[in-house]
């Protein structure tokens, strides 16, 4: 993938020219559920991961904690399937629309024991100064 080149080629450009470069090698990856719109969670993608979601079809990050490559689901069964990926204005951020297979896409657990749908499942209440839970999402 080209890197370096002028605002006007990657603004409209349709030749693929993801500026893995710019952060260091990463770009920030929003999941989205395809059918309902949720944003489900935030990853991070280098090329090597960009390139087997690509050939896998499942979405593939980068673990900024662990330091290597891995494929959502891989331990948990919550596989996401990808059904289509956005590319923004400056070609340095992505969204994975996709299909979930499984429980949910967060590490976390709720009150039954399941995965969580997704990572966002709290509200930041600005007049409060506290975070509280979405409902259906506890």
């Amino acid at each position: 993938m080209i890197q370096g080149s002028s605002k006007n080629e990657l603004e409209e450009v349709l030749i693929p020219q993801l500026q893995f470069s710019k952060r260091g090698g990463l770009l920030p990856v929003i999941v989205q559920e395809f059918d309902s719109g949720q944003v489900l969670m935030l990853g991070y993608a280098n090329e090597e991961a960009f390139q087997k979601t690509l050939k896998v079809r499942k979405a593939t990050f980068w673990s900024t904690s662990r330091k290597k490559l891995w494929t959502k689901g891989e331990t948990s069964g919550n596989y996401l399937l990808i059904k289509n990926i956005m590319v923004d204005c400056d070609q340095d951020a992505i969204i994975y629309q996709v299909e979930l297979m499984g429980d949910g896409v967060c590490h976390t657990f709720n009150q039954k024991g399941k995965n969580r749908k997704a990572c966002f499942y709290r509200n930041y209440t600005i007049e409060k100064n506290e975070l509280e839970f979405i409902e259906g999402m506890e």
